[in-house]
């Protein structure tokens, strides 16, 4: 993951728009990533509210409420979220029928506001590994620190 990592830093280096920079990330980590079938973001647009952002895939929900979901449970407590079957988790709202596992992960400024969770979703049952949660983690804090 090493190239995947590179490559988004250059893309990204100087940028400072949220948005921007969310389009590129999951653009770069859709196709990186063969086991993700939907790859997005889910910004922060009122307090515990949540909206659709740039993504790759198939449609996703519009709006996710903090109290629901996967990445609600992320928004809420500020951890990441792995879940290798998305039918034992309590609440689990499904976007697309044919997602078994899921990979969620909090997205914040460098001042320490929180902008969106990260999504990867896959039709695959436990797809999602620590080792992917160790290059995105710092991926997305170097990424979004001087995000707006």
């Amino acid at each position: 993951m090493q190239d995947i990592v590179k490559a988004i830093r250059s893309l990204t280096e100087g940028e400072t728009d949220s948005v921007a920079l969310m389009a590129t990330v999951a653009c770069e980590v859709h196709h990186a990533m063969p086991q993700a079938d939907w790859t997005g973001f889910y910004r922060v647009v009122a307090p515990e509210l949540l909206k659709i952002g740039p993504y790759q895939g198939g449609h996703g929900c519009l709006v996710i409420p903090f109290s629901r979901g996967v990445c609600g449970a992320c928004a809420r407590t500020g951890a990441v979220q792995n879940v290798p079957d998305v039918d034992a988790f309590p609440g689990h709202i499904a976007c697309a029928s044919s997602t078994r596992s899921e990979l969620v992960l909090p997205v914040f400024n460098g001042a320490g506001r929180l902008l969106a969770v990260f999504d990867i979703d896959s039709d695959t049952p436990a797809a999602f590994s620590k080792a992917d949660e160790d290059w995105l983690v710092p991926l997305l804090a170097d990424v979004f620190r001087h995000a707006e």
